[in-house]
Parts: structure tokens; sequence; C-alpha cells
């Protein structure tokens, strides 16, 4: 079905619904009218409404709670990925977030035969193992673990660092980062992991694994951070050389 100008009308709810949440007359975490309030204000019916619903819940702008409810969800943190090398701090500033990292652990462990072989060292050699919950927004975000063998940075158990790591490794232990390569694939965090987050188990995350290197090439620092799916969503930066 259409309205008067071709467009379907399941769309032009959903544009209505949308343009509503952007203007915080639904405002984030609340709920939305009923279905049948949906289908009485814009003169449609139940199966139009739900069109545009279903449309909204897809692009991950509302969500249904059974029993409750549907709700305006929290819009998503973009992170762009381009070939410069951002701080997590620096990533949450440029698009005008709040961040602070609290760290969970910090402790001095053998390296195993994966983590000798992603860091260039020999297994059992002492790595310091640095795992940290990060926030945007005062809400847990990341949960970030990261493995700096103990030769390139020996007093970093003992360091602050709640702040930015490369920063740290930078200033204090004079080590010119020259890169990180990463990658990143869809996962389902372990339970323990989607408590710090906040989230209900078997919600679908990402995982980004890095290893960063020197200007010498030689690996630092590897690292393995589990993002939350339902507030992230990575765009890529590219450009063509004419």
């Amino acid at each position: 079905m259409q309205n008067k100008q071709g467009t379907a009308l399941y769309y032009s709810v959903k544009e209505q619904i949308l343009n509503r949440i952007e203007q915080g007359i639904y405002p984030i975490g609340g709920k939305l009218p009923s279905e049948s309030d949906l289908c009485t204000e814009f003169e449609v019916s139940r199966t139009t409404v739900r069109l545009a619903l279903q449309q909204l819940e897809q692009e991950g702008r509302i969500y249904k709670m059974q029993g409750k409810g549907t709700f305006v969800s929290q819009p998503k943190i973009q992170e762009t990925i381009t070939q410069t090398i951002n701080t997590f701090s620096e990533q949450m500033k440029s698009i005008g977030l709040q961040a602070h990292s609290e760290v969970l652990s910090l402790e001095m462990i053998p390296a195993t035969l994966s983590l000798a072989n992603f860091l260039d060292i020999k297994p059992n050699e002492p790595i310091i193992e640095l795992i940290r919950l990060r926030f945007a927004e005062q809400k847990p975000y990341q949960h970030s673990t990261s493995y700096v063998p103990w030769k390139v940075a020996p007093h970093l158990i003992h360091d602050d660092c709640s702040g930015s790591l490369f920063e740290l490794l930078k200033t204090k232990y004079h080590l010119k980062i020259l890169k990180s390569v990463e990658s990143i694939e869809p996962i389902i965090p372990d339970s323990n992991i989607s408590n710090l987050l906040g989230i209900p188990e078997n919600t679908a995350s990402f995982r980004s694994e890095s290893i960063t290197y020197t200007t010498d090439k030689v690996p630092i620092e590897y690292s393995s951070t589990i993002v939350r799916g339902d507030f992230a969503k990575f765009v890529t930066e590219r450009y063509y050389h004419f």
C-alpha cells in the first residue's frame, strides 16, 4: 500500500516515528505508544505499523521487551577505522562522549605459547597482563585485555594504567609506536564478560584483536577487546589514489 506520493505507507510511518525519536519526543529508553495507539494516530492498519516497527528494530533504533512493550534504543557509538592510531579516549572525544577506564586486574604472568607467538618472545617469559573495563558516558562499553612483555616496560605493573596505555609506553618507557595490526570479528561473550558489560548472555558483540609494533618492528603489545554489539558499529574510511 502506498500514499499519494507513491511512498510505501510503512516507510512513511517509520520515518515519522524516527523523526520523533531524533527530536526527543520519544526519548532514549522511553516506551513507544502501543501498536493500537500508533494505528489510530497515523490512520493506518496494524500491519503497516508492524512493518514500520520491524524496520526500526532491524536498524537498531528500537527494541522489544516481552510483555512490556517497545522502547527507544541507545544510539550506537560509531568508531571509524582509519590509518591513524587513536586512543580510546581520543576516539570517544572525537564523537563527543566522555570516557574513562577502570583497571580490573594488573599482574605478571608467564607467556603462553600463543601469546609468545604474538609478542615474538619465548614461552614462559614474563609478561604483564592488564585487564580494563572501559566506559562511554558512564556505561560499560569495552572489556579490554592487554599483554606487554615485561622486558619492554618492567615497572608497568606499578603504574597507573587507568589512562592511555600507549601514552604511558611512549612517555615513560620511550617506545616509538609505529603501527597496530587489528582484526575484528563477531562473537558471543562468556557470562563473566557479559555481566561486566551489563548485557544479557548470548548478546552478539565484537572482538577486536591487535598487535602493536615499534618503529623497529618489534611487537610490544597484544590486546583482545570485547565491544558491546548493541552499542557499537564500525565504519571504514578508504582513500583512492589517482
